[in-house]
């Protein structure tokens, strides 16, 4: 079934005109009922606080803010308006590290360059048909880093507060799971 998504806003911050054009262009053809603008990561957070859009697509490296860092603010400035919306991270650097960076700053999807009309649709699917929950510790805040449940997961425990069980090391973590 098609989503409809006529009722929903799109903030995308993206500082190269023509790919933000491209994007735009793929949010017009899914007909998105409002998209908003914005050339880096500041002037995208001040649109973020006016407007408050559902979902924000933003580039990774942008000048004279990145999108790095408005997501970090968006996630945690008192003044955030819904730290909890889905975001979206395009970018052109796709190593492990990268992504598990993005990861960490609480970024919904990840998306990299090339991509194609079709490959944003699916991020966009995905963040309606499945909302991850969002997880708050003394070190982070963002959307649940697991993607998916494992019912009948049966290895070592995940906390140091799980009954009886000793905590996981790194290198027992599952990280196709946590990362895909």
């Amino acid at each position: 079934m098609p989503l409809k998504l006529d009722k929903i806003s799109v903030l995308v911050v993206e500082d190269i005109a023509p790919m933000r054009k491209l994007i735009v262009g793929v949010l017009e053809a899914l007909e998105i009922g409002k998209i908003m603008t914005a050339d880096h990561g500041g002037s995208g957070f001040r649109t973020f606080k006016n407007f408050n859009p559902d979902v924000i697509i933003t580039d990774w490296e942008m000048e004279p803010i990145s999108g790095f860092e408005m997501i970090q603010k968006i996630r945690s400035d008192p003044s955030s308006p819904n730290k909890t919306v889905p975001i979206i991270l395009i970018t052109g650097y796709s190593s492990k590290s990268r992504v598990v960076q993005a990861r960490d700053i609480g970024v919904t999807e990840f998306l990299t360059k090339p991509f194609t009309g079709h490959d944003l649709t699916k991020r966009i699917e995905h963040i309606i048909n499945k909302p991850r929950d969002f997880v708050e510790t003394s070190s982070f805040f963002g959307p649940d880093r697991r993607r998916r449940k494992i019912d009948d997961y049966s290895g070592p425990s995940k906390r140091e507060s799980d009954e009886g069980q000793k905590p996981v090391s790194s290198k027992d973590i599952p990280w196709d799971i946590i990362i895909n």
